[in-house]
């Protein structure tokens, strides 16, 4: 889409507006769904009502704007322990019930008129100061948060993607982690999640030559995705089913009647964003449909990737507007830093200067007191999350 000269970008305040917006319901909709990550609660419940929450606050904003798309811009998927991502059941599979002690990272996006904020974050069930999370559970969340962090930090004008994956990677090995090897982060654009610049983890030799080295700009949006794994950090697909996909840019006649009617609703209801079939109105009839648009690719399937078998994996995402005098974070939660206990740390005085440098997190100008309302909680927990993060590094010293 950037190739073309309509392409509306955060050079223009109303942009700005509708990725805060969205921002702030996906924020809002992640703090809800942390508070359900407790003992016994089912992960099939927490999607679905993820998903709900996610289109029920869409529609709260810009009621006049009849015509104008809002809602989920990815859905609510919640993996477990050593599932690495994309996991959300169906009605008419096997669930997953938490307990004491999981690690579940919960993915999710909104967006507004094409204008799209992710977020993801990871939960330790039962976590509290009476019961502080040790070993491998603490080095790999630590891994992941600060490798976020500085992921923030390094995310501006200027720098390289390149820049940002060796840094997260020393960062995952400072706690004997490894960020999962291939996974990308995309720059966001009107329409797209999948925009055209890219920030790998963890590559292969060959993945390293594919991904092109480029230069963050400003007006630029990236959905900055950190996942990282006690273990090698490779996932394979296994027996979970594939619930969410997206709609590519591909045609062909299909053949089934339940095909051409599944792909039908897929335009109408969620065009080139990513959707659960759960969200359609017959799950068995998706589910038939589904196959035929795989085959012929006008749909794409986000697998379930897992780690291996007593590993753990932990994610922290967010996204980033690129500001002419700022980076602005719009979507993330702090995490309480003193619930985590890990033997090591980030000794390399070069990583820690990173995660503990400044970030300019000023609101852009010309925002009225109604937007500055819609955007508060968004960005009163950014800053948190940003102040303790800096806080704790330097309490290592």
């Amino acid at each position: 889409m950037s190739d073309h000269e309509d392409e509306h970008t955060i050079a223009e305040d109303l942009v700005v507006t509708k990725y805060k917006m969205a921002g702030e319901i996906a924020n809002r909709v992640l703090k809800l769904l942390v508070a359900k990550c407790l003992p016994h609660a089912s992960v099939r419940e927490i999607c679905a009502e993820g998903d709900r929450l996610l289109e029920e606050e869409t529609t709260k904003v810009f009621k006049k704007e009849k015509e104008m798309k809002k809602g989920i811009a990815f859905p609510v998927c919640a993996s477990v322990n050593n599932c690495i991502n994309h996991y959300s059941p169906l009605e008419s599979e096997d669930d997953t019930i938490l307990e004491d002690g999981d690690l579940v990272k919960l993915d999710l996006g909104a967006h507004i008129d094409g204008f799209i904020a992710v977020v993801g974050h990871t939960v330790v069930v039962g976590a509290s100061k009476d019961n502080k999370v040790k070993g491998r559970k603490a080095d790999v969340m630590l891994a992941s948060y600060y490798a976020a962090e500085a992921a923030l930090r390094l995310v501006k004008p200027g720098n390289q993607n390149f820049v940002v994956t060796d840094t997260v990677t020393k960062i995952a090995e400072a706690y004997n982690c490894k960020p999962v090897e291939g996974m990308l982060s995309f720059q966001l654009q009107e329409g797209r999640i999948d925009g055209e610049k890219t920030i790998i983890q963890n590559p292969t030799e060959a993945q390293r030559k594919e991904v092109e080295k480029q230069d963050f700009e400003t007006h630029e949006v990236y959905g900055v995705d950190v996942i990282v794994s006690t273990g090698k950090g490779q996932g394979k697909e296994t027996e979970a089913r594939v619930t969410v996909f997206r709609k590519t840019e591909e045609t062909y006649n299909l053949k089934l009647k339940a095909s051409r009617d599944f792909f039908s609703k897929v335009q109408k209801s969620h065009g080139a964003m990513p959707f659960n079939i759960r969200t359609l109105d017959d799950e068995k009839k998706a589910r038939l449909g589904v196959g035929e648009c795989i085959t012929h690719k006008l749909v794409e399937p986000y697998p379930v990737l897992w780690e291996k078998e007593g590993e753990l994996v932990a994610q922290f995402k967010f996204t980033v507007l690129l500001m002419p005098s700022s980076q602005h974070k719009i979507t993330g939660l702090p995490i309480d830093l003193s619930l985590y206990s890990s033997q090591l740390k980030i000794k390399d005085q070069e990583l820690k200067q990173i995660i503990t440098a400044t970030v300019s997190n000023k609101a852009p100008k010309k925002i009225t007191k109604k937007k500055k309302k819609a955007e508060k909680g968004g960005t009163n927990a950014v800053k948190t999350e940003e102040k303790a993060a800096t806080n704790a590094v330097k309490s290592e010293d």
